[in-house]
């Protein structure tokens, strides 16, 4: 089956072919290209004319079109048909993932008007950690406050750490079930999932995606109190969510959220560009840490998204924390997609697919198979 695979992101709309159930362990896909928003990307007219768009630059029939949702909140803990009802939830999620769900939403009504005729499946980022135990899940707050407004754990970034799994075992020459990983996604957004036979057991995402490491623009977890304070002084509710979202993390220390731009900074003197990555590296440390810390034993730490597949010296400053858990790296100028370290723990990079993920879902549930196993295995 051919799957169309859109990927909203917040500065680029992703379109992909891929074959679902390919036998092909990188299966590259058939087709593809990356569209940046247009001036008003929220706006119903401008999502059609970028999903246009992106169907001229594919240019190959397909059997179905899946996309890719970050929040999908209590009621989606699997892939979903796509109407109306399932697109105004999302919308209703907006507050809980403002850089991703608005314009999810956008594309999936504009793709239901331009393919009418195929079916369209919604996948979600936090149906992976849909195995969260009650303690990971909980949140230590009143218990009033969780039940009115459904306070949990959610998690995100599960279908890059869905493929990472995959991928991870197949380097390894090893079932996916028989692994204990802490995969690290670290790119614009940053998280690390501890897994346990394929199954979500701990991540430093929770509520949104703004808790947990350090990211690109977000400030990861800060102290509760410093947000009381700034409210009580007069931070308004909107310069909060805008400040946390988009004006924090490695742009806010080093004045930019390109690693690239910061490591050339840094390697020439530049102080605020190498305190940004040695804050980068050691809350990623940290969090590696505390995954590690949910397993019975750690058979690999595996990195991908765009810095942790790609900035070889992040990645060793933060593998060169953790050598009291016993972690070491070699040849760290490897290509990813490969074994850096053969442990025990392995030291992984897989390239980031959630492409792959989802049309393997959208395959999954149009056979009446549970896209949710299609996922984990």
């Amino acid at each position: 089956m051919r799957v169309l695979v859109l990927n909203p992101g917040s500065s680029t709309l992703k379109a992909g072919v891929i074959e679902a159930g390919s036998s092909d362990p990188r299966r590259a896909p058939l087709a593809e290209t990356t569209i940046e928003w247009l001036a008003d990307a929220d706006s119903d007219g401008d999502g059609e004319a970028i999903v246009r768009l992106a169907l001229e630059e594919v240019g190959t029939a397909v059997e179905a079109v899946g996309y890719r949702v970050v929040h999908g909140g209590a009621l989606h803990e699997s892939a979903a048909p796509v109407d109306g009802q399932l697109i105004a939830g999302v919308e209703e999620l907006d507050e809980l993932a403002p850089l991703h769900n608005r314009r999810a939403a956008t594309v999936m009504r504009a793709g239901l008007k331009s393919l009418p005729m195929l079916p369209h499946v919604a996948c979600f980022d936090t149906a992976f950690h849909a195995t969260l135990p009650e303690s990971v899940r909980r949140y230590p707050l009143p218990a009033e406050w969780v039940e009115r407004y459904g306070l949990r754990r959610f998690g995100f970034h599960g279908l890059s750490v869905a493929w990472s799994v995959r991928r991870t075992a197949a380097l390894l020459g090893r079932p996916p079930n028989e692994l204990d990983l802490v995969v690290a996604h670290l790119g614009s957004g940053c998280s690390v999932t501890a897994v346990s036979g394929g199954r979500s057991v701990d991540t430093s995402m929770g509520f949104t995606p703004l808790e947990g490491l350090m990211m690109g623009t977000r400030a990861g977890s800060v102290d509760p109190g410093m947000l009381l304070h700034l409210s009580a002084n007069g931070v308004s509710h909107a310069d909060l969510a805008d400040g946390l979202a988009r004006r924090s993390g490695l742009l806010a220390v080093g004045g930019t959220s390109d690693v690239r731009e910061l490591q050339r900074r840094a390697d020439a003197g530049d102080l605020a560009a190498t305190l940004a990555l040695e804050m980068f590296a050691r809350r990623a440390a940290a969090g590696i840490a505390v995954a590690a810390s949910a397993l019975d034993r750690v058979d690999a730490v595996v990195f991908t998204g765009g810095i942790g597949a790609h900035a070889s010296a992040v990645r060793s400053a933060i593998v060169d924390r953790l050598w009291v858990l016993g972690i070491a790296e070699a040849l760290a100028k490897d290509p990813p997609d490969s074994v850096l370290h053969p442990g025990p723990p392995a030291v992984v990079t897989v390239l980031a697919r959630e492409d792959a993920v989802i049309a393997d879902e959208v395959a999954a549930l149009l056979q009446d198979e549970s896209p949710t196993e299609a996922m984990r295995s």
